[in-house]
């Protein structure tokens, strides 16, 4: 036998949701008939969930959150767009979060272990990656990409289609509108990389090794008098291709907006 689900009496769940087993859900909270709530989910009061929105199991959903609910985009014409939340993320107070639209793909995506904290905006048919941290009042534009173990700093604003690095940090306040390449850290109006994020690096034990490698390519990009594609012929004949030098080289060559310098 599942474990029993919780449901308030005045919470208003359609028909045709799935509620997974051990779910509980709060006074006055509103589950649409195409959402999907994976097992041992829990959803605070007043939270609004609707569109064909999937949530992974051991997810965290605070209070007067809205989710799944559609794209602020002014060619939405009612399309069965989605959003999928992983698993153990933890998504707090007033948060928002869009589904996608046809012209993005269709789907935003939220990763597993994500923690978004209050108030934070996640726009229509943005990939966040897995272990991501949303500082309070972050916000992202439509078709926003972060990649893993990226950090983001309280009210910080991230325009349409900019890519964030795995293990990046965005410091607090700052208005990205290039892409930030990973393992970098950076904070300002229009930030440039001033220094890898050691401190994250660090605590993920990042060998000295790489951290060299990485300080070398960061001083090739940010510290020499070379434009990018130079820094990067530099990188590729100068720096051994371990992982970490070939996924910034791959980061920076897929770049559509540039990176920022």
């Amino acid at each position: 036998m599942g474990k029993p689900v919780s449901i308030h009496p005045t919470a208003v769940v359609a028909r045709g949701a799935r509620i997974g087993e051990g779910c509980r859900i709060g006074p006055y909270s509103q589950i649409g008939e195409h959402v999907s709530l994976g097992d041992d989910t829990q959803v605070g009061a007043f939270a609004v969930i609707d569109g064909w929105t999937e949530i992974g199991t051991g997810c965290r959903i605070s209070s007067h959150t809205v989710l799944g609910t559609p794209p602020q985009h002014l060619g939405y014409r009612g399309e069965a767009t989605c959003l999928q939340i992983g698993q153990n993320t933890v998504v707090r107070e007033f948060v928002s979060i869009n589904r996608g639209t046809t012209e993005g793909g269709g789907l935003t995506v939220i990763g597993d272990h994500d923690f978004i904290m209050a108030y934070c905006h996640v726009g229509h048919d943005c990939k966040v990656g897995h272990h991501v941290i949303m500082a309070n009042g972050a916000s992202l534009s439509g078709h926003v990409e972060i990649e893993d173990y990226a950090n983001l700093g309280g009210m910080v604003g991230i325009h349409q289609f900019v890519r964030i690095g795995c293990y990046a940090m965005v410091g607090a306040f700052s208005g990205v509108g290039k892409d930030i390449p990973p393992y970098m850290m950076s904070a300002g109006v229009r930030p440039r990389p001033d220094g890898l994020n050691l401190v994250g690096l660090r605590r993920h034990n990042f060998s000295s090794e790489t951290l060299r490698a990485l300080k070398e390519a960061f001083r090739l990009l940010y510290s020499s008098n070379l434009n990018t594609s130079q820094a990067l012929e530099q990188i590729e004949a100068r720096i051994d291709p371990i992982p970490e030098i070939r996924h910034l080289m791959d980061f920076i060559k897929a770049s559509k907006r540039g990176i920022s310098k």
